[in-house]
């Protein structure tokens, strides 16, 4: 024992820290090994759809088409940028861990204070915590004063933890392990002294640092798909390219220039759709923005719309992170507390029936010595509430405030003498008063239920005092903390008259016990629509927490995560194989005490069978499976930079229900992007088609090559891009998540194409060959025909703006704004390139009759009709293709 004070007392000697430093190696996080600018920046070029378009840009060059070439070659370069800037990102959390450990700590080295850079701790060093300072790294505590830690970043605790050195089993999880100091937290007040046992990367945030290393990156699921949608692209365009050239010029015997004219025009690769997906996934972040979701990287826009399972943090995102007083627990029953947060509002009932503070003197004492034993304040500003002091002592002041009492002017009419504050050792709070009708002083004493029954042996029961029935008031403590709710009990003890000091001996025993008070962290009030939102939509919510079993369970019972939620704990989890894990999570809706570990085993098993995963978290702990998730999501206003860093998505007011405005909102993108791809691709194949069939019956082609870059250099700008601004659809949040492996190009979709397609060549050689039937030119013809191709885009622009119901209604018709101008930019340029004189020049172009222009018109309309009704029928047969498999489950289960 001697020696172990020696030891406290003197610390290790300057020769002996620099032995251990040369051993163990300086106290920091390693480096991490980034890829140098110009290599970044090559690597955005590595991905199947930018060599096929790298490839279209060489092909149209090579045959004269420079503008297309150009805008190609911009798209491409513009992506590479934003890509670009974006990288690297993620890695930039081990960065934001490394910043978590102070420059400087105090240690005792040769018996003196000495402040050394943090990265000079070694293993044996005697280091000082003071309040306000941040943990060096992990320390035993040999002495410990009051001691209270914030480890909220390391472990998810909400609130600061009280410290003490007696030991703690080896086995305990991480947020029990009181008896310890972990590198990274932060000293909330108290003081103490430790040795330190871990540094660098054997400290516990020196693991974490070790997760995120082992994260690979994940491809978003659009961007798999997007893989998969180039690969199939590129073989068309090169089996078309192909074909059309040799049939020009082996069957019909066009010059080869002219067959590498028509070949490529139909066969390119849409020019306008990366741009278009870009900005439709811009306006995405913009939308996300408004409902204070912030994309850091521009594909989680989309991925957030296929999420399957969200793992959701508790404190403050599912719950109001503010303490509440949600029980009063007296001798004659337990009485429930409404109001949420600090706003003084509520009341109290028993068993459902209203209770007056003023008829049950357990609870006015209870609110009594609830403000009177405290030192927090509740202040008022802009029409909100907010604690200065200890959460729980803010909870206590709102609750005596519900109870009818003025804090101010009841420590007014009963002033502080003295005090005994808080401490980890005897763990309670009392204070002295005076001001009682009969000069008696009294002192009011809070703190753990087990340490406040040990100092009582009577309590308040009704108007008198009574023995103390312990027993039956340790059944109660235990009732109420299953149910969630953390406990403190209140407790009272008359002085003699003249009594100005307090010591812990006067209130250590003969007190006189109030009661108890249960605290929750509520529920926030809109969480519960939002997770009734996500079960409308096929998205399973599961809370993974580092808070106690019971707390976790009786929020989630609260917010209606599960008809009865299933709670696993990290100890459990431990005892699980990777192999026998997703079937078990599957089950489970509650995960409490967890640790970094266990949250990314977590994720990783649920993606295993191709769950799109969001993960919220704020803390360094989070950060493992921040970054494995497919989409992670950190917390803006109380989150860490390593969250931040590891996550595609902040959210700016910590709240979950925003989370699920922003699925929605990626749910829309998603059909933004598929409304791009369901228009674009069979508009370039009708013009595909026409020439195509042009060249295969060996006609007159019914368009020149600059009045097909015309028509693609105006719609896919001023129609194609409105699509990017489209609206969420109704009903889109009562679609189940789309499956992680689910294709761009469908089924239905490629029949689309195909029977678009058609029905555009029909009605461009229909215009064509009537036009030549009444004598018109060709120039003639071929300008109707442009026109046409024009008006039928349009038409079928209104059809595809929705993907999940028909467009024949006065909302579907009217359009957006986006969409009424790109209308309007479009005819009034169809004008201009019929009837301008200086565009005819240039276009080969002749004005249209006004009756013509009426029956291109009508063929607009017809179309619209007819891909209406395709659409009809192929929802009715999906809607009994649906039904069935219901029908014949409720046959079954009657």
């Amino acid at each position: 024992m001697a020696a172990q004070q020696v030891a406290l007392d003197s610390g290790l000697s300057a020769t002996e820290a620099a032995s251990r430093r040369e051993r163990y190696g300086p106290n920091r996080l390693p480096d991490v090994e980034h890829r140098g600018a110009i290599m970044r920046f090559l690597l955005q070029f590595h991905n199947l759809l930018i060599y096929v378009l790298i490839g279209a840009a060489v092909l149209a060059a090579a045959i004269g088409n420079l503008i297309d070439a150009a805008v190609i070659v911009a798209v491409v370069v513009l992506n590479a940028i934003v890509g670009f800037i974006q990288e690297g990102r993620a890695e930039r959390a081990l960065e934001a861990i490394r910043g978590m450990i102070d420059p400087h700590a105090a240690v005792i080295r040769d018996g003196q204070r000495v402040d050394v850079a943090a990265e000079d701790i070694v293993p044996g060093d005697l280091v000082l915590l003071e309040p306000g300072t941040r943990v060096p790294a992990d320390l035993r505590l040999a002495r410990a004063r009051n001691l209270r830690i914030d480890e909220a970043a390391l472990t998810g605790e909400s609130l600061p933890v009280d410290k003490a050195i007696r030991p703690v089993p080896q086995e305990t999880v991480l947020a029990d392990r009181t008896s310890m100091a972990f590198s990274g937290t932060f000293v909330a007040n108290g003081t103490a002294t430790g040795i330190a046992v871990a540094t660098g990367p054997e400290s516990e945030l020196g693991r974490i640092s070790a997760l995120v290393g082992t994260v690979e990156k994940l491809t978003t699921p659009l961007i798999r798909r997007m893989d998969q949608f180039a690969r199939l692209l590129t073989v068309f365009i090169l089996a078309a390219c192909a074909a059309v050239f040799l049939f020009a010029v082996y069957v019909r015997d066009y010059p080869w220039q002219e067959a590498s004219w028509s070949s490529g025009l139909p066969s390119r690769p849409p020019r306008g759709l990366p741009a278009v997906m870009t900005i439709a996934l811009a306006v995405g972040v913009q939308r996300m923005a408004d409902r204070n979701a912030i994309i850091r990287r521009l594909p989680a826009v989309e991925t957030l719309g296929s999420v399957s399972v969200i793992c959701s943090d508790k404190t403050g995102t599912l719950t109001r992170n503010e303490m509440t007083v949600r029980s009063v627990v007296t001798p004659e029953g337990v009485l429930d507390v409404s109001g949420v947060g600090y706003r003084p509002q509520g009341g109290f009932t028993d068993n459902g029936a209203p209770v007056q503070p003023g008829s049950n003197t357990a609870l006015t004492e209870a609110a009594r010595a609830a403000i009177l034993c405290n030192d927090a304040e509740l202040q008022h500003s802009d029409d909100d509430w907010s604690a200065h002091g200890d959460p729980m002592e803010g909870a206590l002041v709102c609750f005596g405030m519900k109870a009818g009492f003025d804090p101010a002017l009841l420590r007014k009419q009963l002033p502080r003498t003295d005090e005994i504050p808080f401490d980890t050792e005897h763990r309670f709070m009392a204070t002295l008063h005076h001001g009682h009708e009969d000069g008696s002083a009294i002192a009011y004493i809070k703190g753990a239920p087990e340490q406040i029954l040990s100092m009582c042996d009577r309590q308040l029961d009704q108007d008198q005092i009574a023995p103390l029935d312990a027993e039956d008031w340790h059944e109660k403590t235990a009732f109420t903390a299953r149910h969630g709710q953390r406990m403190l009990a209140l407790a009272m003890k008359r002085l003699p008259k003249g009594t100005q000091d307090l010591s812990v001996s006067d209130v250590s025993q003969g007190a006189v016990l109030i009661g108890l008070v249960g605290f929750i962290d509520p529920p926030r009030e809109e969480v519960l629509s939002a997770i009734g939102e996500c079960r409308t939509a096929g998205i399973d919510v599961k809370m993974i927490t580092g808070d106690h079993a019971a707390t976790a369970t009786a929020i989630a019972r609260e917010l209606a995560l599960a008809p009865e939620p299933q709670t696993l704990t990290g100890d459990q989890l431990d005892d699980i194989d990777d192999t026998d894990l997703p079937d078990i999570v599957r089950t489970m809706t509650v995960f409490a005490r967890t640790t970094p570990a266990h949250k990314l085993r977590l994720v990783r098993a649920l993606q295993i069978d191709q769950d799109v995963t969001a993960m919220t978290g704020d803390g360094v702990n989070d950060a493992p499976a921040l970054k494995q998730a497919d989409v992670g999501v950190a917390m803006g206003r109380k989150g860490t930079d390593a969250a931040k860093e590891a996550a595609e998505i902040v959210l700016a007011d910590d709240n979950f229900a925003s989370i699920v405005a922003a699925i929605r909102e990626g749910r829309t993108v998603y059909d933004n992007i598929r409304k791009v791809i369901a228009w674009t691709l069979p508009t370039n194949g009708g013009e595909g088609a026409t020439l195509i069939g042009a060249i295969a019956f060996g006609l007159t082609l019914p368009m020149t090559a600059i009045q097909i870059l015309w028509i693609n250099m105006v719609t896919a700008v001023a129609l194609g891009l409105t699509l990017a601004f489209e609206p969420t659809e109704p009903g889109t949040m009562t679609r189940p998540p789309r499956k992680a492996t689910e294709s761009l190009l469908s089924g239905t979709l490629l029949w689309r194409i195909c029977f678009v397609s058609i029905l555009f060549a029909i009605g461009a050689f229909g215009i064509f060959f009537y036009a030549i039937e009444r004598g018109q030119s060709v120039d003639m013809a071929r300008t109707m025909v442009v026109n046409t191709l024009v008006v039928m885009e349009i038409a079928y622009l209104f059809s595809v703006r929705f993907v999940y119901s028909g467009s024949l209604t006065w909302r579907g018709m009217l359009g957006t704004p986006a969409v009424l101008i790109g209308v309007g930019i479009t005819v009034l340029a169809q004008f201009a390139f019929t009837y301008l004189p200086a565009l005819q020049s240039i276009f080969a172009t002749e004005p249209v009759a006004w009756q013509d222009g009426l029956l291109i018109v009508g063929i607009g309309a017809a179309l619209l009709i007819l891909v209406e009704l395709e659409k009809s029928i192929f929802g009715f047969f999906a809607r009994r293709r649906t039904a069935a498999p219901k029908t014949a489950a409720s046959e079954t289960a009657a």
